[in-house]
């Protein structure tokens, strides 16, 4: 079978620019129009399966979380997922790669936004998704080869339902809610909620 393409962007590249010549951990609030010119410049696809694991390379993640008012829609993993480290672990980002066919390379995410999103929730609305930040975290080895742009959307109260239901259940929770299960959410979950619920602390 052959291996899955995904868009990457050398790494040393993006900390140059973005970074001030060093990595950082959590989110940037700003980047988006900076990544999608380094894309354009040095962007490639390269096979998944090499990329996991070489730090040479960040492969770039469209992260949108979904809102509805102050509600948050929390997905929750099922032990039915191929990777044990994440069963029982919850989530309330939708990523996904950047493929071949969703373009990429001119800087546009959307596509591969719009594709992510459509695979894992059933839904007939796309929210109008605004752009957050860049989300870099190097303190795992998982978070060295990724970096992601959050993306912040609101249901507006339509309706949201989970596509693969043995795999992953899915429903809108309040702040407390997601706050009480913050230590089994996955690490960039955890990281854009405790920016984004800070953030609207202070507005």
């Amino acid at each position: 079978m052959t291996d899955e393409l995904v868009l990457v962007v050398p790494t040393s590249t993006v900390m140059a620019a973005l970074g001030g010549g060093a990595s950082w951990l959590g989110i940037r609030p700003a980047g988006e129009l900076e990544l999608a010119d380094l894309v354009r410049r040095h962007g490639t696809f390269r096979p998944r399966a090499e990329m996991e694991s070489d730090p040479g390379w960040k492969q770039v993640i469209p992260y949108p979380v979904l809102r509805d008012g102050d509600a948050w829609y929390l997905m929750r993993r099922t032990k039915a997922g191929s990777d044990a480290r994440l069963h029982d672990r919850f989530s309330i980002g939708v990523g996904g790669h950047v493929n071949p066919g969703d373009g990429g390379l001119d800087g546009d995410f959307g596509p591969a936004l719009r594709r992510e999103w459509h695979e894992e929730l059933e839904v007939d609305f796309v929210p109008d998704f605004r752009f957050v930040g860049l989300l870099n975290d190097d303190s795992s080895p998982v978070g060295q080869v990724h970096l992601g742009l959050v993306y912040e959307g609101d249901a507006a109260g339509r309706q949201v339902l989970i596509r693969e239901t043995d795999k992953l259940s899915g429903s809108f929770a309040t702040a407390a809610e997601v706050a009480s299960v913050s230590d089994r959410l996955e690490t960039w979950s955890r990281i854009a909620f405790e920016w984004l619920d800070g953030r609207a602390a202070v507005r």
